[in-house]
């Protein structure tokens, strides 16, 4: 019998790294983006859903200290966001989404070698890393190709690839597969799935959140609900027919 993606994903994920926000808010000139957040965030996968402006991608920058909060405590792995935010950039890596946005080389392995001589990695061991995410990824016919060259499909899994090749505890997607078409979108969500970090994972694609641990609903800068996938979409669904 083929065990469950969710069983085998636990077996994977050993322990949270330990993420808690502590009475957060975010302000912008007078505009609040978030307001009031406490959260510990724990679980192997958490989905984040909600209307446009809502205040989800100011929500997970929070994590890897892209933003900091005007008031409130952000904590990973027991190390404040405000004073910390370099170290936690390592543990807590990003994929965004837009992938053209954060491919930087001309040629694909050296796009994922980049972040790897940044931590001052010798080349011969930025090239064996690059080369092992890229083969486990099942892409490693891409890695002399153009990185302007490839799909919207293949610039995500490259994305994802940098990402991997850092070693992060926990890989933060911001609507991953927005640009992508239905097979590039299922190829994407087995990836996440396979996963042994953490991930969190804003999306308006409800599908991609079914198998999940755990799902917040953000509306008006704040958690208006927070449960299972089947029980966050249910109420998000309701709450937007209610708009």
């Amino acid at each position: 019998m083929q065990a469950h993606p969710q069983a085998e994903r636990t077996a994977r994920f050993s322990s949270p790294i330990g993420i808690r926000l502590e009475r957060v808010s975010v302000q912008r000139a007078e505009r609040t983006i978030l307001q009031d957040i406490s959260l510990t965030l724990d679980e192997a996968r958490i989905g984040i859903i909600g209307p446009n402006g809502a205040g989800k991608s100011t929500l997970v920058r929070l994590l890897n200290a892209l933003v900091l909060p005007t008031s409130g405590e952000v904590h990973v792995a027991a190390r404040s966001t405000q004073r910390a935010g370099k170290n936690i950039r390592r543990d807590v890596g990003f994929v965004f989404q837009n992938p053209a946005n954060q491919i930087i080389m001309p040629l694909v392995r050296d796009d994922i070698c980049f972040g790897l001589k940044n931590m001052g990695l010798p080349r011969a061991k930025r090239v064996e890393r690059a080369d092992q995410v890229l083969a486990e990824l099942g892409i490693s016919h891409l890695a002399e190709r153009e990185s302007h060259t490839l799909s919207g499909g293949e610039q995500q899994m490259v994305a994802l690839a940098a990402v991997l090749a850092m070693d992060p505890k926990v890989i933060i997607f911001d609507e991953p597969t927005t640009m992508l078409d239905l097979r590039n979108r299922l190829r994407f969500q087995k990836e996440i799935a396979k996963l042994a970090q953490q991930a969190i994972v804003v999306t308006h694609d409800l599908e991609l959140l079914e198998d999940f641990d755990r799902v917040l609903v953000v509306t008006d800068g704040a958690i208006s609900f927070d449960g299972s996938p089947a029980q966050a979409i249910d109420f998000y669904r309701r709450w937007s027919a209610q708009c």
